[in-house]
């Protein structure tokens, strides 16, 4: 039998992780555009600063990036240092590429059933991008990261029963048929999360 050897890991540089993360930002901010203009919903952090800014003066970008900083204590202690460094600008990122976005492209007709289901496609990829480099976007996403690799808990399952909860929960600010289709996103979106990040499968 040949003695076939493993191929070499190459972990990722510097420059890899951050064109990543500009990347999976860019993609994360862009679905968030999406449902913000469908009037639609996620869950997650994400879903809670949208509730927050469909109720509130304040823009989602900004509410995002405040309701992540008690998180990052725990990112800290549990994640790492160099993590907790990637998230940081991750989330500060997303922040501002949602404020940047409505700047150069607005959909003058947008179906807001594919726009809640594609957009959250959208960010599904982007969140994959942003694991594979050992970053995330703070919040539930630390949490369900660190119930992964300590307790062996899928993140997609852990963040989609958490997503569930806090899209059902915001049926006092959107209609019935957009609740169903924000669901449904939330659903497709941790599918995808659980179909492509698991435990053991990456090794750099």
């Amino acid at each position: 039998m040949d003695n076939v050897l493993p191929p070499d890991r190459i972990p990722h540089s510097r420059i890899e992780d951050a064109l990543a993360i500009v990347l999976g930002t860019l993609m994360v901010s862009f679905g968030v555009m999406m449902l913000k203009q469908a009037g639609a919903l996620t869950g997650s952090t994400a879903g809670i600063a949208f509730l927050l800014s469909y109720l509130s003066p304040l823009s989602f970008g900004s509410l995002f990036f405040l309701i992540n900083l008690p998180f990052y204590w725990l990112a800290i202690r549990r994640m790492g240092r160099e993590f907790t460094l990637k998230t940081f600008c991750a989330v500060g990122l997303v922040s501002l590429f949602t404020q940047l976005h409505p700047l150069f492209i607005h959909f003058s007709v947008l179906n807001p059933f594919y726009a809640t289901l594609f957009g959250n496609v959208v960010m599904g990829i982007g969140f994959i991008v942003l694991f594979r480099h050992k970053a995330s976007l703070g919040g539930v996403n630390i949490l369900a990261l660190w119930l992964q690799d300590r307790f062996g808990l899928r993140a997609g399952k852990v963040q989609m029963a958490v997503d569930t909860c806090v899209v059902v929960a915001s049926l006092f600010v959107v209609s019935l048929p957009m609740l169903l289709a924000s669901v449904a996103g939330a659903v497709i979106l941790n599918l995808i999360i659980a179909m492509n990040h698991r435990p053991g499968r990456y090794t750099v």
